[in-house]
């Protein structure tokens, strides 16, 4: 039987493991879980979320600070535009945090980092513009551009000196999208070196509408993808994402065309995961029923997370005078007027219910997006005799990927 180690990911003339580990913010896929992902001979994701927090977090800046400090006396303020981004401060953060991760990496994989379109910064071009040209600067093996159709991105960068020696990737969750995103590239003539189709099961935001997503299902997404590049004779990989659990499954859509399989849900709860250990142990607990998909984001995406994540129905004044990443290019932000609202129908106990303050909520841990098959986390470990459940490595879960057969999971050796 075929199990995942007998394949390998071919992208240009660099052979890996089959397995990305995708992008998860903020910080959840931390360095160390991406210089575990690259030595272990795949391709991790660093994520672009909050980036400037995340320098702070890693290499003692104060720019959140700073930020909040220039702005803080416009606060009451209802439209935001005022507190924007320092370009070169983006920039530099994203640089410093891939240089950190590449210079503790070996040779063998690649480390690549997730570039969201949709994440705003109240400058949506220049902001976008400054964290692919920091990643590039820093070294990057890779840019994943995700959450958007990034249309525009590939001018933002053809004039770095890397545009065609870095590996860019774009993902996509129909056939629609990724046409319109090659017929921008050939302009350029510069087509993606691989495509991630990322199907409706994936944790946080999704490309699909609040009200259908249930009706589209990976295989035949990642289908359709694979039989359009045949038929304009495009040699693209295409990597599918989004409720792949076991190596089993991997091999099922390699066996279909894929070039290799994108994963993060079973990554979420290794020991190198970013996210605080109380929260991975809600992962564990959780049950099907737990998870939902709603609405509660600013961006207007669809999000799927735990129905318990403390996000959900919170009151929190907006910290976008500190933070601001989901602010659109007018100053706006779905949350400011959700919140608002609130608080002129009840000033006394303010819980916004319809959406939530993305920023400050992830900066602190309490917006716990996974993916659908997040349930099936506590069968990946072992029950401890305290009742926690143990977290595996990052190697236990990737090799677990590469080595299981017949939809079995080799469980950790217990502590």
């Amino acid at each position: 039987m075929s199990k995942l180690d007998n394949y390998c990911l071919r992208l240009g003339n660099i052979e890996y493991r089959p397995i990305m580990i995708g992008g998860m913010g903020v910080d959840i896929s931390t360095p160390a879980m991406v210089v575990e992902g690259a030595r272990l001979g795949g391709i991790a994701h660093l994520s672009d979320a909050l980036i400037c927090s995340i320098s702070d977090r890693y290499f003692g800046t104060t720019l959140a600070k700073a930020k909040f400090n220039k702005y803080k006396d416009f606060s009451g303020e209802a439209n935001k535009l005022f507190a924007q981004f320092d370009l070169t401060e983006v920039k530099d953060s994203v640089k410093r945090l891939v240089e950190y991760t590449i210079n503790q990496k070996s040779n063998v994989g690649g480390v690549f980092i997730n570039i969201m379109e949709k994440l705003t910064m109240n400058n949506p071009r220049e902001t976008l513009r400054a964290r692919m040209w920091g990643a590039l600067d820093g070294g990057i093996d890779g840019l994943s551009l995700s959450a958007g159709l990034h249309l525009g991105s590939l001018d933002l960068i053809e004039d770095h000196p890397r545009f065609r020696d870095a590996k860019i990737g774009i993902i996509v969750s129909s056939v629609r999208a990724l046409k319109l995103f090659l017929k921008r590239a050939a302009r350029l003539n510069r087509n993606p070196d691989y495509v991630v189709v990322e199907g409706p099961l994936a944790g946080g935001h999704l490309g699909f509408g609040i009200d259908d997503w249930a009706s589209f299902d990976l295989k035949t997404i990642f289908r359709e993808v694979v039989d359009f590049l045949k038929k304009e004779g495009l040699k693209i990989p295409v990597i599918p994402a989004g409720g792949i659990f076991t190596g089993t499954e991997g091999v099922e859509f390699i066996k279909e065309g894929a070039a290799a399989v994108q994963v993060a849900t079973r990554f979420t709860i290794t020991k190198e995961s970013g996210l605080p250990d109380k929260v991975k142990q809600e992962y564990f607990k959780a049950h099907e029923e737990d998870i939902e998909v709603n609405m509660v984001s600013p961006t207007g995406y669809p999000m799927r997370m735990l129905k318990s994540s403390p996000c959900i129905g919170a009151g929190g004044k907006p910290c976008c005078e500190q933070y601001g990443y989901v602010l659109d290019k007018d100053g706006n932000c779905k949350y400011i007027d959700s919140y608002k609202a609130e608080v002129a129908r009840n000033p006394e106990k303010i819980s916004v219910k319809d959406k939530t303050c993305l920023c400050t909520q992830m900066e602190f841990y309490k917006t716990w997006t996974c993916g659908h098959m997040a349930y099936r986390l506590k069968d990946t470990t072992n029950l401890l005799a305290d009742g926690s459940y143990q977290q595996p490595t990052t190697e236990d879960v990737f090799n677990d990927y590469l080595n299981s057969q017949d939809n079995q999971i080799i469980l950790p050796k217990t502590e």
